[in-house]
């Protein structure tokens, strides 16, 4: 690489990032460039193959270390409608406000302006999905005192399902089942709940299935999806506090085809 091409701005790593056991040497040099790169816009738009052609390795190795960068809570990353890739520094590590436009107010395309906390797993998914259609043990500790309120959007939507009907239904749409319903109880446990009637049960699995294609067609990818739960959810989030309004995920002409069929369909099965 060029020397005129590298960043002349001083790189930030703290010292929960130098001493993180669960990252590599690797990873934590591309924490202390975002951090560069970050000063002039308040937020790093690199792609991977910069980041390879600066470090001398492969864009796996540097989806690698930005997935477990998220992972572990140091940044967060949002695709936009553009398909640009932007890495925002997460707020706890507190250096947001050092940055030119801080990045708390540079969410286009309205995913959400204070991201979840949590990293959704396949545990948690598990364990809530038991929960509800086992009622095994208590509901999922981040879910505390929510129980009634979950229970009834998860009615409304028609996310219940018994054993005996899950016996028939194919893995996949288990598996859609179980990330629409953690999603759906994420939305009353951040208090956005109350814009569910923006959205029937047809176009929240239609946004699933776009949220699907969307993983599909990006992987292997800069902007390859690494977590398709907290993908659908922001996804989800984000329809939600943008109104009825066109996007990529739903286009106005099936926002219109949608409202016009609500009171005579059930949609879609799954």
């Amino acid at each position: 690489m060029n020397e005129e091409n590298k960043v002349s701005y001083y790189s930030i790593i703290p010292a929960c990032v130098r001493y993180d056991e669960e990252l590599t040497d690797k990873a934590k040099l591309l924490y202390g460039e975002i951090t560069a790169l970050s000063n002039k816009e308040g937020y790093c738009f690199a792609t991977n193959k910069y980041f390879a052609n600066l470090y001398k390795c492969t864009n796996r190795a540097i989806q690698n270390a930005i997935s477990k960068l998220q992972e572990n809570g140091y940044i967060h990353v949002v695709i936009e409608d553009n398909y640009q890739r932007k890495i925002y520094l997460t707020s706890s590590m507190g250096y947001e406000k050092n940055f030119i436009g801080g990045y708390e107010n540079k969410f286009i395309g309205g995913y959400e302006k204070n991201f979840t906390n949590n990293i959704i797993n396949n545990n948690m998914l598990d364990s809530f999905f038991n929960y509800i259609i086992k009622k095994e043990k208590k509901i999922p500790k981040e879910f505390e005192n929510l129980e009634s309120q979950i229970l009834e959007v998860l009615e409304n939507y028609e996310m219940i399902f018994t054993e005996e009907i899950l016996k028939y239904m194919r893995m996949e749409n288990i598996e859609k089942v179980k990330v629409i319903s953690y999603s759906l109880a994420l939305t009353v446990k951040e208090n956005v709940s109350h814009l569910l009637y923006k959205m029937n049960r047809e176009q929240i699995i239609s946004l699933y299935d776009e949220c699907k294609l969307r993983e599909s067609q990006n992987k292997d990818t800069d902007n390859e999806i690494m977590n398709f739960s907290n993908y659908f959810y922001k996804s989800l989030k984000g329809q939600l506090l943008r109104g009825k309004s066109p996007s990529f995920f739903m286009p106005k002409n099936k926002i219109d085809e949608s409202k016009s069929s609500e009171e005579d369909e059930e949609g879609e099965e799954l």
